[in-house]
């Protein structure tokens, strides 16, 4: 069965263009797609889509980017007409969203719904006419961008179901541009990302694959490489002859939230390191590319998986530490433990916490030790980068001031704090000689008045240019949970529950982590 389609030939005549008026100079950087486009969102109806996916298509409608035609196709297990589905998102956005009803009347004409089961062959059949159906005149030339936004186990179902019905390969059958959206993880370990990969590449080209790590999606996390690579000043000092050490750091002050099911099989280490934490380590520490472009840029980072120095697993408590977050107060209000969640067993011992020092043997950064820390219900939140640089070698104010003088420390706040923070010595006014600490502090967002885009927003865009430059490459998802597999081998062992180690929520972690330190 057709379902309802809502798009008369006046609706596809109207850009979304015309809708927005509220002045905002939008010459500065941002970039348009000009290839039509259908978005077809599975998992149309869960929190995800509701929460993310639609409120971030939403605002690249108000910013002028979005191509024409754009059609945008739910699909869900649940009995709905597009009329229905575009009430719920409708609502959904108004949550979070000051909804302009011009603007949401042009978008809802977009918008259909088809009912599917995912692992009915015939259903894709059925999508394959319901795609025709919605552009009976190929006015989207056949582009097509398949979001995935399901649980990670359907992700190898539904590719090949795709592929089955014709809908995978690019430029035959009157397909355009093909792209598969995925939402990490990426596989629990190595084995199980690479048998992921495998059905993924059985359908889909790599071009095609467009792996989701939405903190590199962040402003602030882009500006690293620009910060490195487009100053003089700091590029020839970021290696191990000036830096002390470099400490990344990402804390949550929420718990699992809505995300129990999931996370009390996942954990810390394959939810935040095998991804977050390993792409921002690779923006501090990877060699500039020849050019700024996709794959060169994705080569540099891969570069970086591969010089990490194999975790020695036989010694692992002197490089990792472990913890669970326990009941305790956030923002002045008591929160259960880990285990109290709602969702979560209650003899789990997955970690929520974790501190980690590694080491990448390559000419750069022999010797320099990085430190990677996450962590649920901490004291806040707060995702920055920390670039300790090395004391002076030599003072020659030792008789006046004593021997140690306070180093240079670089900080490039990710979130909330938008910003860098650069500290270094001066002298103190007055007839002594006397050093003071002084800071030179930029604001990222300041005097900047152009549209600022959320993660998801540059995400959905970058995915629609077909631009690769901030998604995972298999090489590179392979080469992490090649370092991280053992140590999670040895970490999922029974007795493990000796190197879990309690933190009360709204505290900066176990204790026993302040054994992982310079």
């Amino acid at each position: 069965m057709i379902p309802e389609v809502l798009m008369s030939k006046q609706a596809t005549d109207i850009t979304f263009s015309q809708v927005v008026s509220d002045g905002t100079n939008q010459d500065c950087m941002l970039e348009t797609v000009k290839d039509p486009l259908i978005l077809v969102i599975f998992g149309a109806t869960g929190d995800l889509t509701a929460r993310k996916v639609f409120p971030a298509v939403y605002n690249l409608m108000r910013t002028h980017t979005l191509p024409h035609p754009f059609l945008i196709l739910g699909i869900g297990r649940s009995e709905l007409t597009s009329s229905m589905f575009q009430h719920n998102m409708q609502a959904a956005l108004a949550k979070t969203h000051k909804v302009d009803p011009s603007a949401w009347e042009v978008m809802a004409r977009s918008i259909s719904y088809l009912q599917m089961d995912y692992t009915r062959p015939q259903d894709y059949a059925k999508l394959k006419r319901t795609l025709k159906a919605l552009d009976p005149d190929g006015r989207t030339q056949g582009n097509i961008l398949f979001y995935l936004a399901v649980p990670p186990d359907s992700y190898a179902l539904i590719a090949e179901q795709l592929g089955k019905a014709g809908l995978s390969r690019e430029y035959v059958k009157g397909n355009g541009r093909i792209s598969l959206v995925v939402e990490k993880p990426f596989g629990r370990d190595l084995e199980s990302a690479r048998k992921l990969d495998r059905t993924l590449h059985t359908w889909f080209e790599e071009h095609q694959i467009f792996r989701i790590d939405h903190y590199m999606a962040k402003e602030t996390v882009q500006n690293v490489l620009m910060f490195r690579f487009a100053n003089a000043m700091f590029e020839p000092i970021w290696n191990r002859s000036y830096i002390d050490y470099i400490e990344i750091t990402a804390w949550e002050s929420l718990g699992v939230e809505h995300r129990a099911g999931y996370y009390d099989r996942a954990g810390v280490l394959r939810d935040m390191f095998q991804n977050h934490m390993m792409m921002l380590l690779a923006l501090c520490a990877m060699e500039p590319p020849s050019l700024f472009e996709s794959e060169r840029v994705r080569d540099e980072r891969s570069k970086v998986y591969r010089a990490m120095q194999p975790f020695p697993v036989d010694r692992i408590d002197q490089r990792l530490v472990l913890g669970q977050y326990a009941a305790g107060i956030i923002n002045g209000r008591p929160v259960p433990g880990y285990v109290e969640e709602p969702g979560v067993d209650p003899r789990s011992l997955t970690p929520t916490y974790a501190r980690m020092k590694v080491f990448i043997d390559n000419w750069r950064w022999q010797g320099v030790p990085m430190f990677l820390t996450s962590g649920k219900r901490m004291a806040e939140k707060r995702t920055e980068i920390v670039i300790q640089f090395k004391e002076v070698p030599c003072s020659m104010f030792h008789r006046i001031l004593g021997d140690h003088i306070t180093a240079n420390r670089l900080v490039l706040g990710i979130h909330p704090n938008e910003c860098v923070d650069l500290t270094f010595q001066t002298k103190a006014p007055g007839t002594r000689v006397c050093l003071r600490p002084v800071n030179m502090h930029f604001d990222y967002a300041k005097g900047y008045g152009g549209p600022l885009f959320d993660d998801y927003e540059k995400i959905l865009l970058d995915c629609m240019l077909g631009d690769q430059t901030l998604f995972w490459r298999q090489d590179a998802v392979e080469l992490c949970w090649g370092f991280l597999t053992p140590i999670l081998e040895e970490c999922d062992c029974p007795d493990r529950r000796k190197t879990i180690y309690l933190y009360r929520a709204g505290t900066n972690g176990p204790q026993e982590a302040q054994r992982i330190k310079p």
